[in-house]
């Protein structure tokens, strides 16, 4: 707990408080869980009006997207592995030996507790604090190949403008082997193609390569 404390910037005048938002629900009834459901609408509120500062240019819906992304689960395992929470967890042997430390859903629960337990002890700003201090910027959320459709439409959606379009280019192999290629395109443009034993494989494919190009060329 020290060692979260320090790496955290944050002393807890009630240390209890984070034992709490470290206590999985596999080792008591005092787990994390209300400070889960707390820390979710903090981050949320907080969220929200830092984008709000931050973007003065941004419409409605561009907000939402960054929003959802900066506080989907990929953010915030992300967030909670850079700050060695998964070590800190207090959790049964059964959970710990399935991996419970470094499970994406587990951390992001912490994380959320972690923030609720913060904004307890010391205040909507101090929750705030960690949230600045710690938080990527949406283009530096580490998402899965299977949630690259979501990124990139999140990607191309911050100007408000149209969502991609995906259309199967071809397949090929015997029937039990399929190959399918998949291509993804804005405006009528093609953006990139992808690969995969499945349509919706060479779609989330697709979609990964185009985010790429586009962070790339956007350096």
């Amino acid at each position: 707990m020290e060692k979260l404390m320090k790496a955290l910037g944050y002393t807890f005048r009630d240390p209890m408080l984070l034992r709490r938002a470290l206590t999985h629900p596999s080792v008591c009834k005092d787990d994390n869980q209300r400070l889960e459901f707390l820390g979710d609408a903090v981050l949320q509120y907080l969220m929200s009006d830092i984008l709000y500062a931050e973007y003065p240019r941004d419409r409605e819906g561009s907000l939402t997207h960054l929003r959802a992304l900066l506080v989907c689960e990929a953010a915030l395992s992300q967030v909670a592995k850079g700050l060695g929470v998964g070590e800190a967890l207090l959790m049964d042997k059964g959970e710990e030996m399935t991996g419970g430390r470094t499970k994406p859903s587990v951390l992001c629960d912490a994380m959320e507790a972690i923030l609720a337990a913060v904004y307890l002890d010391g205040g909507l700003e101090e929750a705030r604090k960690i949230i600045k201090r710690h938080w990527p910027k949406p283009d530096q959320v580490s998402r899965p190949m299977q949630d690259s459709k979501g990124a990139l439409q999140e990607y191309l959606q911050r100007d408000s403008g149209d969502a991609p379009t995906y259309a199967l280019v071809s397949q090929d192999g015997p029937p039990h082997d399929r190959i399918f290629t998949a291509s993804v395109s804005r405006y009528g443009v093609e953006l990139a193609r992808g690969t995969g034993k499945s349509k919706k494989q060479a779609e989330q494919a697709a979609a990964l390569t185009a985010l790429e190009m586009l962070k790339n060329s956007a350096k």
